[in-house]
């Protein structure tokens, strides 16, 4: 198993960090806008909101609540991590706003306290992770990115401009630069001998190099000209990784094999 290693401060400043600006941004919000149906199916803001915490509350292993709906026959519910996610938030829907947003402050506080008590030797041990195997870092890691994830949803959905902290911003975009070869190689068939380059954009400007040579891997330069340059900003990049409704193929910009790039960006979305 190849492990992740993921520095320890720096990943709870980014934790904290992406909370925190959760936290505003639901603050901010009108009833309206907090009731309103987000991007996600089935899922209004809030209930977006309400899911960055319920996550970290089972982190810190408090009991999954119990309700009378049938969250599984949702249709949008699809697994049992699916159906865990839904019971939390039927029983915030139930809480009210105000009661929501005071348990997330103190979740916040409680998992802060809890990552504080960590050292490295913690974050580099052994743990399950949402994509398999790794070390307890990573799955940090995946939760810094799924936050910045979920405050792009919110924002996408009202029509606000992309996350702007740069700290959480880098954490995620090196969980997606993780994913990058499996979703070039394995699921877009790039052949042997690509060489594909996507030159990200924005917050955490970025160049990964990937080249095909039976598998695909991230490589520090190409021998020769990349076969496809994928030129787009870190958000267009995340939308389309974690396939949402508001990801826009058009955004990027496409130099060299048109029919690479149709494969590639056609099979982007791998959400974790």
């Amino acid at each position: 198993m190849s492990r992740t290693i993921v520095p320890r401060e720096p990943a709870i400043e980014a934790l904290t960090a992406v909370w925190a600006s959760v936290h505003r941004l639901a603050d901010s919000l009108t009833d309206d806008q907090w009731k309103n149906p987000s991007t996600l199916p089935g899922w209004s803001v809030g209930d977006i909101v309400t899911h960055v915490f319920t996550t970290e509350l089972m982190l810190l292993g408090d009991p999954e609540p119990v309700v009378e709906a049938d969250v599984s026959a949702y249709p949008h519910v699809r697994n049992d991590i699916a159906a865990m996610n839904e019971r939390w938030l039927v029983h915030y829907r139930a809480q009210g706003r105000a009661t929501t947003m005071a348990d997330f402050a103190d979740t916040i506080k409680r998992r802060t306290a809890a990552l504080d008590a960590t050292t490295q030797d913690d974050f580099d041990a052994d743990s399950f992770t949402p994509a398999g195997p790794d070390t307890y870092g990573r799955f940090m890691r995946i939760r810094i990115f799924d936050c910045w994830m979920h405050e792009l949803d919110v924002r996408d959905t009202l029509g606000l401009p992309a996350p702007d902290d740069a700290v959480s911003a880098r954490f995620a975009a090196d969980e997606i630069t993780q994913s990058l070869p499996y979703l070039v190689g394995k699921k877009a068939g790039a052949p042997t001998g690509s060489r594909v380059r996507f030159d990200i954009t924005g917050l955490t400007p970025r160049t990964v190099n990937i080249a095909v040579d039976g598998r695909a891997a991230v490589v520090p330069e190409f021998a020769e000209e990349p076969t496809l340059v994928l030129r787009l900003d870190i958000a267009d990049l995340a939308r389309l990784i974690g396939g949402r409704t508001s990801a826009d193929p058009s955004a990027v910009e496409v130099d060299g094999d048109r029919d690479l790039a149709d494969a590639v960006l056609d099979n982007l979305a791998f959400t974790i």
